[in-house]
């Protein structure tokens, strides 16, 4: 795959998860040992390392407690099998979250690293920067 493909395989990506759609479809996008890195932030202090069984743990429990959510790539540039996404973030939260009630809006903006291997992401690395909430 070219380096166009893979910027439209990460958008598509991102707007399955935007759209929450079954957690099959996301997986789809995953090789089998996906790995994902999540560096310190507002949510996770220290940071998160999931495997595949992990990744589809945190994405069910994001179902439930967030109402809506978008995705709006600002930016995207590819090198190799690697694809980077600058995206803003906004969530409309079904919980309560901390001192954030369900009906809330959270925003970040992240910078996302995706590696891919024969048109599978086995590789995440997220750079995700909060707003204070």
């Amino acid at each position: 795959m070219n380096e166009a493909d893979l910027i439209e395989l990460a958008r598509a990506f991102v707007a399955a998860v935007a759209a929450a759609k079954p957690r099959e479809i996301i997986e789809a996008f995953y090789a089998e040992d996906v790995v994902q890195e999540e560096f310190p932030n507002l949510l996770l202090p220290n940071g998160a390392v999931r495997d595949f069984i992990n990744l589809r743990a945190a994405y069910d429990k994001s179902r439930y407690a967030i109402a809506r959510q978008s995705y709006e790539v600002v930016n995207a540039m590819a090198s190799g099998h690697c694809v980077v996404l600058e995206t803003i973030w906004s969530a409309t939260l079904a919980v309560g979250f901390g001192k954030l009630l369900p009906g809330a809006t959270m925003r970040a903006r992240f910078a996302q690293v995706f590696e891919f291997r024969d048109g599978l992401i086995f590789r995440i690395r997220n750079y995700d920067c909060f707003d204070p909430f």
